[in-house]
C-alpha cells in the first residue's frame, strides 16, 4: 500500500531516460518473432494487437476498459506497453492516481461533432462504470443510457485475447507464393481461357469489396447507437453510385449483338471445340469427304 504522497515503482520507473528496457518489453509482451512497429529511423512506437501474447491482450482489454480508456484498441503505443509491462513484473502502481490523471486529460479534451450527426458529440465515453458506480454508491438514481461492458471471462478470452501462433498462425512465415501457370501440353497459350479466369477473379475481388463494405457500415451503425466515437462510412447505396460496378460481363454497345454471359460464351466455345474434335475425327476416318 502506496502512503499519501508516495510515488510508486512505476513513476519512478517512467520518470528515468533509462527506466524501462524496450527489449525485455518486446520479449515479454509479444509472441515469439514479433516486435514493436518502428519509425523510419528505428524507434520502438507500438505494438499490434495481433503480435501480443494472450496475457498481454488481457491486461491491454482491462487497461484500456478501466484504467486508462480508450476505443482504439487494435494496438498499444510505447507509454501504455511499459505500463503492461509494470504490472507483468509486479512493479508498484498507483492506479488511483493513473486513473484520476486520466479523467483530467478527458475532461479537458475539447468537444467534437459527429460526423453524420453535428447535434451529437463525437467523443468517447470516459470511465461509464466508474462514474455509475459512484453515484449508485451514494444513493443517486442510475438510469444507465449505456451498457457496461461485460467481465473479461474464459469465453472472452478465447474469442478475442487468444495469440495468433495459438490459433495456428505462424507468424514468421510469408504467405507462400502462388506456383507458376502451368503451360499447356502443346506449348500454346489458351488466351480464352485465360480471359474467362480473369473474369472470375474480378467478380470474386466484387464480392469481396461489398461484403467488406457492408460489413464495415453495419459496424459504424453498432458503433454510433452505443455512443462511441464513430468513422464516416457510405451507405450501400451510395457505395454502389461511387463504385459503379460495370457488371460482370461487357454490355453490347449500339449497334451490336447482345454480349453474352460468361455461362453462354463457356458453352458456345465448348460446343465449337467439340465440333472441330469431330471435324478432325471424320477426317481421320475418311468420313467427312466424298465416297
Amino acid at each position: 500500500m502506496l502512503e499519501e504522497g508516495q510515488e510508486c515503482e512505476y513513476d519512478q520507473r517512467r520518470n528515468r531516460a533509462d527506466g524501462f528496457d524496450e527489449e525485455a518489453i518486446t520479449q515479454l509482451l509479444c509472441i515469439p518473432g514479433q516486435d514493436f512497429a518502428r519509425t523510419a529511423t528505428g524507434r520502438r512506437v507500438w505494438i499490434m494487437r495481433t503480435n501480443m501474447t494472450t496475457l498481454t491482450q488481457i491486461w491491454m482489454t482491462l487497461l484500456l476498459s478501466n484504467i486508462q480508456p480508450s476505443d482504439h484498441n487494435s494496438d498499444l503505443p510505447l507509454p501504455k506497453c511499459q505500463l503492461v509491462y509494470a504490472i507483468l513484473t509486479w512493479m508498484s502502481i498507483h492506479v488511483a492516481q493513473l486513473i484520476a490523471d486520466a479523467i483530467y486529460l478527458f475532461a479537458g479534451m475539447p468537444p467534437t461533432r459527429h460526423p453524420l450527426d453535428p447535434d451529437k458529440s463525437n467523443r468517447a465515453w470516459g470511465f461509464p462504470a466508474l462514474i455509475t458506480g459512484l453515484c449508485q454508491s451514494f444513493g443517486v438514481p442510475v438510469v444507465p443510457s449505456k451498457v457496461i461492458r461485460p467481465p473479461i471471462t474464459h469465453v472472452f478470452i478465447e474469442k478475442y485475447c487468444t495469440a495468433r501462433q495459438a490459433q495456428g498462425g505462424d507468424p514468421q512465415a510469408p504467405d507462400a507464393p502462388l506456383p507458376p501457370p502451368q503451360a499447356d501440353p502443346t506449348g500454346s497459350f489458351d488466351t480464352e481461357r485465360y480471359l474467362r479466369h480473369l473474369v472470375r477473379q474480378q467478380e470474386a475481388n466484387h464480392r469481396v469489396h461489398v461484403q467488406t463494405h457492408y460489413s464495415l457500415y453495419q459496424l459504424s451503425l453498432s458503433l454510433q447507437s452505443q455512443g462511441f466515437v464513430s468513422f464516416p462510412c457510405p451507405t450501400p447505396d451510395q457505395f454502389r453510385a461511387e463504385v459503379a460496378w460495370p457488371g460482370d460481363w461487357p454490355e453490347a454497345q449500339a449497334g451490336e449483338a447482345p454480349a453474352e454471359t460468361p455461362a453462354e460464351a463457356l458453352s458456345k466455345a465448348d460446343k465449337a471445340r467439340e465440333d472441330e474434335e469431330m471435324t478432325g475425327l471424320l477426317d481421320f476416318l475418311g468420313g467427312s469427304g466424298a465416297t
